[in-house]
């Protein structure tokens, strides 16, 4: 009796390490990529100064690369990260404030032609540079230019990102996404993108 109970839990244990070892692990949550994005003309930019509400603000980038916020008149804010547009106010701040925390967000990548914007190249109706904005996808930029010429291979287009060794290319299925709306193919577009769309051979 007891050599049966004794291979009952074995078998039962042996039964449960299956079925744990073939449940699928848990995905790990995507890193956060670095923000190395920098400053141009015509973005805004969200300023938060901790416990100082008076001094955060929201303030585009003017053409001459220049911002202007509470206590700080005019410091230059093209061609820094957000990050080092932070450490500079924050040393100006420090005049007037006791170790001021500081915050830079871009809000709108809003200069079409700055290293933001989304450029869709071949066969578009109007091929040309798109603002970017935070939650852009393919069908976005797709209706800013009018969509796909008569003789465009919506579905053999491709979207170029830059990598940290290069660009690298990705299909897009931009026929698809326009005829069924199909959400898989309606990408999040980044900073930067490009969307190259080839023509037809007849």
């Amino acid at each position: 009796m007891c050599t049966f109970w004794l291979l009952a839990a074995v078998l039962a244990t042996s039964s449960f390490s299956a079925v744990a070892k073939s449940a699928s692990p848990v995905p790990e949550a995507p890193k956060p990529e670095a923000a190395d994005y920098l400053i141009g003309p015509g973005d805004i930019l969200q300023i938060f100064v901790w416990k100082n509400p008076d001094l955060s603000t929201e303030v585009p980038v003017r053409p001459d690369g220049r911002i202007t916020t509470p206590l700080v008149q005019d410091i230059q804010a093209q061609g820094r990260r957000p990050t080092e547009l932070a450490a500079d106010l924050r040393q100006a701040l420090s005049e007037y404030v006791k170790e001021p925390v500081v915050t830079v967000v871009v809000k709108n990548f809003a200069a079409p032609g700055n290293s933001a914007a989304i450029r869709v190249i071949g066969a578009a109706v109007t091929p040309k540079s798109v603002p970017y904005r935070e939650g852009l996808t393919a069908l976005d930029a797709l209706i800013d230019v009018g969509g796909l010429s008569s003789s465009a291979r919506g579905n053999a287009a491709k979207l170029l990102r830059m990598e940290k060794d290069g660009y690298k290319s990705y299909p897009l299925r931009l026929k698809d996404l326009v005829q069924s709306g199909d959400p898989r193919t309606n990408v999040k577009l980044k900073p930067g993108d490009i969307i190259q769309i080839p023509e037809g051979f007849f």
